[in-house]
């Protein structure tokens, strides 16, 4: 019993780095100006994107698109700007880390 509660421990330990280290990549590409985990800000809550795109096969696709071209209509008249600095395998972590809310 007490190898399962380590080895649980050690998995959530694992999984809130990870939620950590994504939310931080996040910050460090000047997401977190615009969108917040929990609530509207200028752009959807990252949890409302989640919800949103759920079951969404197309997902992953549409929303890398829209972090490097940028997007509009969809959450209301403002834009999201185009972010072109931002590497594939950063957008990538990101939709996966937003997905994962």
């Amino acid at each position: 019993m007490k190898a399962v509660l380590t080895l649980a421990a050690a998995v959530l330990a694992v999984s809130a780095n990870v939620a950590y280290a994504d939310q931080a990549l996040a910050k460090k590409h000047a997401c977190m100006s615009c969108h917040q985990v929990e609530r509207k800000v200028v752009g959807p809550a990252f949890k409302d994107v989640a919800k949103k795109y759920k079951g969404d096969a197309k997902a992953e696709e549409h929303l890398l698109a829209v972090i490097k071209k940028g997007g509009k209509g969809v959450w209301g008249n403002v834009p999201m700007p185009p972010h072109p600095q931002v590497s594939d395998a950063d957008a990538k972590t990101l939709v996966g880390w937003v997905m994962g809310l």
